[in-house]
């Protein structure tokens, strides 16, 4: 058997989930219009490695580190 840490099935799908959790209340906490969290949040829940890692880019804290 391969042990894989990005196995979604195992340990890798429970830190991925965790992961998207905590991005889904961030962007529900900030002070961003409705229409740009709900993009957001479709964003993450639809694809949920590849979207945690843009919004954790590109998200709106990401613009505030670097003001």
């Amino acid at each position: 058997m391969e042990m894989n840490m990005l196995n979604l099935s195992g340990f890798g799908g429970l830190i991925i989930l965790a992961l998207d959790i905590w991005a889904i209340v961030s962007v529900v906490n900030s002070g961003n219009s409705t229409g740009s969290k709900v993009l957001w949040v479709l964003l993450i829940v639809f694809l949920p490695i590849l979207g945690f890692l843009i919004w954790l880019i590109a998200g709106p804290r990401a613009r505030n580190r670097a003001l």
